[in-house]
């Protein structure tokens, strides 16, 4: 499928080449050369590590690049390297992977141009190989630039105690400059660039650039390997296999051209493999797997709303919704191929030894309906729109239907089928989950028989239920969610950060890190930890 390319943005974007943004004071996307993006690494493995720069030569139609692997910052030996050209084909990325390393190792990276002039110098590690005692995670989703710094990013990348990053999507958004932030939600100098909805290949080449512009992301990226994968904002919301709820043909064009531009831009400015799925395997620890569940696979989200509409015995639509559509077995988020490729994974991994296994993937899994009492939340003070989606809401949850029907919850058959592998395979489950912008723990269950948990990480800055209902206090309304939902063990609802996920072969550590604010510089944080222990597949309270 020919990608529609924007030739007067591909020309800004690229043979110009993207400097950085000036923060504070104004976000301004400036021209450049050289090393304009510092350096990142991922998709590690026991032997090899891909990593990432974007150099821009000046005048030249091209650079080669020499890079280096050494076990010391000093770079007294190297352990590999290698040479690797940027072009704008792919918008003066590179990421070449470096082979022969030791498992389980800190290494440090750096490029060098043909003037003898270096990148930066960047940290990364394999994974272990064999017996593990521990292995650490920082997992992060949904940071939307204007509605605050990155300090989670910022956070983390001053730890010695992660092995690896993962990131489960919405990693950048893709709406014009005042929507989601409006204009005034918007933080100073917090501006996206381009100003318009990015829709084109160059569109997103240069939101890429803007967002990675940030220094916190940027020394995220420099000190820890990451896995990495999109959900929805890095193409256009609620997106699936054969469109998108933010994507209008008549005005922005073909879906395909604009899902292979968003897929294409990412695969350049992200150390991530070109494989739509993958795992991982972490010694006899664990095996982590990472999913695509938004455009490979995905059948279209269902519409409550357009169920419903004409309906005048309410009751019945939704009786008739439940019991048809919503149950439909040939609905997937996965598609049949990935499917079967992770229930024979599931079964490889225990069979192999490994203690663990972790599922990370882009939208919730826990079961989520809401309670009547929220309808007291939103009697006063709510929006239009708050008061007709609670409305709605509550109505289905008396028919026994979920909130929200874009995550896991709008494909039960699909969610079963995956479930139904986990305990053939007798798994020690655990899902990570994003996109829902809060912090969840789910206890998954199948046939009431536990099957896994779901830690569900807050945003690094998007909004979550705190906005919708700002009258409720979060304790309340996290009270009521979790007295209405048997699978739901804990939650918080008004507080941005990240999650960390500690693994040993007795027991896994999930602990939410809380950051105090998003409106200005700070890294001062609380956290919240559950414990599963293994063989139980159950949460538990630590300590």
């Amino acid at each position: 499928m020919p990608v529609n390319l924007d030739r007067r943005l591909l020309l800004k974007a690229g043979t110009l080449g993207i400097g950085a943004l000036a923060m504070p004071g104004g976000a301004v996307l400036l021209q450049g050369s050289g090393f304009t993006h510092n350096v990142a690494s991922g998709e590690p493995r026991p032997d090899q590590v891909m990593l990432w720069t974007r150099y821009v030569p000046a005048p030249a139609a091209s650079a080669r690049l020499a890079y280096e692997v050494s076990p010391t910052r000093d770079f007294a030996t190297v352990s590999a390297g290698g040479t690797v050209t940027a072009d704008p084909e792919r918008d003066w990325c590179v990421k070449p992977v470096a082979e022969g390393l030791d498992p389980g190792r800190t290494y440090f990276y750096r490029f060098v141009d043909a003037q003898g002039r270096f990148s930066p110098v960047g940290r990364t590690r394999t994974l272990p190989q064999g017996s593990v005692d521990r292995f650490k995670m920082g997992v992060f989703s949904c940071s939307n630039l204007p509605f605050g710094w990155f300090n989670a990013y910022a956070h983390a990348a001053g730890r010695d105690d992660l092995d690896l990053i993962v990131h489960l999507g919405d990693y950048l958004y893709e709406y014009q400059r005042g929507t989601y932030p409006s204009l005034p939600q918007a933080l100073d100098g917090r501006v996206i660039e381009p100003a318009g909805e990015i829709v084109a290949l160059a569109d997103y080449r240069m939101r890429y650039a803007a967002y990675r512009a940030d220094t916190d992301l940027q020394r995220l990226h420099q000190m820890f390997p990451m896995v990495m994968m999109w959900d929805d904002h890095e193409n256009a919301n609620d997106s699936w296999t054969g469109g998108a709820e933010n994507h209008q043909p008549e005005t922005e064009g073909d879906w395909q051209a604009r899902k292979m531009a968003a897929m294409r831009a990412c695969r350049e400015w992200l150390p991530v493999s070109d494989r739509d799925w993958e795992s991982y395997e972490i010694g006899d620890l664990a095996t982590l797997f990472r999913l695509e569940t938004r455009l490979t696979g995905r059948t279209r989200p269902l519409d409550l709303g357009a169920a419903l509409a004409g309906r005048e015995d309410l009751p019945a639509a939704l009786v008739e919704f439940r019991d048809g559509p919503w149950r439909d077995a040939r609905r997937t988020l996965l598609g049949a191929e990935q499917e079967a490729w992770l229930a024979q994974g599931l079964k490889g991994s225990t069979r192999r030894g490994a203690r663990w296994q972790v599922i990370a993937q882009q939208v919730v899994m826990g079961s989520l309906s809401l309670p009547p009492e929220v309808a007291a939340f939103v009697a006063n003070g709510a929006s239009e729109e708050v008061r007709r989606r609670t409305a709605a809401g509550l109505a289905a949850a008396q028919a026994g239907l979920p909130f929200n029907l874009d995550m896991w919850d709008g494909y039960p058959a699909a969610r079963d089928r995956l479930l139904r592998s986990a305990q053939e395979a007798e798994a020690n489950l655990i899902v990570l989950s994003g996109d829902s912008h809060n912090a969840w723990a789910f206890q998954l269950e199948r046939e009431g028989v536990p099957a896994g948990v779901d830690m569900a990480v807050q945003s690094v800055t998007s909004p979550g239920y705190e906005t919708y209902v700002p009258q409720a206090s979060p304790e309340d309304l996290a009270r009521a969610l979790i007295g209405g939902n048997p699978q739901l063990r804990w939650a918080e609802v008004s507080r941005r950060g990240y999650l960390t996920l500690e693994l040993t072969p007795g027991q896994a550590i999930g602990e939410w890190q809380f950051l105090g604010t998003i409106r200005e510089r700070s890294t001062a944080t609380s956290g919240h930890a559950l414990k599963v222990v293994n063989g139980t597949n159950r949460l538990e309270r630590v300590g």
